[in-house]
């Protein structure tokens, strides 16, 4: 690792709900932090065409327009917004060292890990194509849109079932896409599936297609056992085969579950390392949500500025 060529108090890594939440707060507290964006400045919520859950927006706001708003909030109060990529990291001191697009390094007081996680997708170029025009990884966000309308989704976790089942309360029919003969969820959440009368299971299928020009309209999956193909007119296709925890240059340095989603002490945004805080998504795999990221991105910057206060008075000592 070469030489550090800048120091600062606090380093934000990561946009996104959690990270500016956590710039606004400790740039208000004097700690002048420095964000490096990611490769995705605003993170999931730029794919996601209306926010209508979100206190404040009482008439709904695009995903795009919320975090341009989150970005100047955070800019307003003089945080250092950088585009760029966390690429390693070496905290085996007190003082942390962040490698930037693997050459700029980065030392700093505290950290706070705002990286998030992205949604698993199958593949095809129509989901691609049609990602905000109908194709979501996320029925608690835009499920609503699809009120009285027919939908699928694809799944088989505990996840799936949970949002197949929450659909269904919305939708007139929720045809749900299983690549087994079985679920993966647990027995209580297959229950729920199979108890619910407009959730239709196809079994043994995978999508071979998401239909639509500009729009869903429909979905063509294929039996993997026959082969056989069959068109489900629709006008949402929900994906629900899981997150992954944009948290891999952490491995080996903090603690995190098998999936890679990073542990925290309950009800803090502290790690195992002094100093080092984590918000959103990259720790957060059970609500997902722009309100809940944000409430941890102010949670990890009044952590950090407490660590500060703390080492300060050490010193003094």
């Amino acid at each position: 690792m070469s030489e550090a060529t800048e120091h600062v108090k606090c380093l934000i890594i990561g946009s996104g709900p959690a990270g500016y939440t956590a710039a606004i707060y400790a740039a208000r507290a004097d700690m002048h932090p420095v964000m490096y964006t990611g490769m995705q400045p605003g993170g999931q919520l730029t794919i996601t065409n209306e926010v209508e859950n979100y206190p404040g927006y009482p008439d709904g706001i695009s995903g795009p327009e919320m975090m341009e708003e989150f970005k100047k909030q955070a800019e307003r109060f003089n945080t250092d917004i950088r585009f760029g990529m966390a690429t390693a990291v070496d905290f085996t001191g007190p003082v942390h060292k962040v490698t930037i697009d693997a050459k700029t390094v980065i030392t700093a007081d505290t950290v706070i890990i705002s990286t998030g996680a992205s949604a698993k997708w199958l593949g095809l170029e129509s989901e691609q194509r049609l990602n905000g025009y109908g194709v979501s990884a996320c029925a608690v966000c835009d499920g609503f849109f699809y009120r009285g309308q027919t939908v699928a989704l694809v799944g088989a976790g505990d996840s799936a079932a949970e949002e197949a089942t929450y659909l269904a309360k919305l939708c007139t029919k929720v045809h749900l896409i299983v690549r087994r003969d079985e679920m993966r969820a647990s027995k209580v959440m297959q229950k729920r599936v199979f108890n619910t009368p407009n959730i239709e299971i196809h079994w043994n299928s995978e999508t071979d297609e998401v239909l639509g020009d500009k729009g869903v309209e429909g979905v063509r999956i294929k039996n993997v056992l026959s082969g056989e193909k069959t068109e489900i007119p629709v006008t949402g296709f929900f994906v629900a085969i899981g997150h992954t925890p944009n948290t891999q240059i952490f491995k080996g340095w903090l603690d995190m579950d098998e999936v890679g989603y990073l542990k925290n002490e309950p009800g803090t945004s502290l790690t195992k390392i002094p100093g080092v805080f984590v918000s959103g998504d990259a720790a957060d795999k059970r609500y997902r949500q722009a309100v809940t990221a944000a409430g941890t991105g102010c949670m990890a910057a009044l952590d950090a500025e407490k660590y500060l206060a703390a080492k300060e008075v050490e010193e003094m000592a």
